[in-house]
């Protein structure tokens, strides 16, 4: 795929090679959600992008640094399209739900093609010690620790009672979360985010005060 016809996922970038690297690197991104960053060579983004090998290494000196700014990039979308929109929801139970609900829906929509980015990597990288585990492992803990303050500040906001364990609820809708993704993934089934959606409903109503409202997941 020609990266000018790429679905913009990253920021506008304003100088012209700031454009080419952001289309290079959106076209890693979905190459990797669907081959892992393994498969993500020099020689493969060259066909897909329709760009001279030489001219992919003036960008990525190697295929370790493509694959950091790959992860960069990623992180960046994540950001961008899941956890800053929530941030507009009021704390609370409500936030936990906004977020929740923009993360399922990155990985229902397909916003990679192969589903969710990090859900692919993290499996592919969680044996292998190195920068690139590094990364994605910095990544995926970010993620965790908005999850558990947001369930915190639920807990302050007096919407979920003091039995509420932050990190347990934060790991439980990250395992949901991921498995959902990779449900859907291996079965094309979207009933997995609908029961994935339901079950983290389930857990926060165990731990809501009574008359708490909910916004959909």
């Amino acid at each position: 795929m020609p990266i000018a016809n790429a679905k913009p996922l990253l920021p506008i970038p304003t100088t012209k090679g700031a454009h080419t690297r952001q289309g290079i690197l959106q076209e890693a991104m979905n190459l990797a959600s669907v081959n892992g960053l393994e498969g993500l060579t020099i020689g493969s983004l060259a066909e897909a992008t329709g760009m001279s090998k030489s001219g992919l290494f003036a960008h990525f000196g190697s295929k370790e640094e493509l694959q950091l700014a790959t992860i960069q990039a990623a992180r960046t979308v994540f950001q961008e399209r899941v956890f800053r929109p929530a941030l507009a929801a009021p704390r609370g139970i409500k936030r936990i739900c906004a977020a929740i609900a923009a993360w399922i829906d990155y990985a229902e929509l397909e916003m990679f093609r192969g589903g969710c980015f990090f859900a692919a990597v993290s499996v592919e990288f969680d044996s292998r010690p190195g920068p690139v585990k590094d990364l994605v492992a910095a990544c995926m803990k970010d993620w965790t620790q908005v999850l558990v303050r947001l369930v915190q500040e639920a807990k302050d906001a007096g919407e979920l009672s003091r039995a509420a364990d932050p990190d347990q609820l934060a790991f439980e809708f990250l395992a949901l979360a991921l498995g959902a993704n990779g449900t859907y993934q291996l079965h094309r089934d979207h009933r997995a985010f609908a029961m994935a959606r339901r079950a983290i409903k389930e857990r926060l109503k165990v731990f809501s005060v009574p008359g708490t409202r909910f916004s959909p997941l």
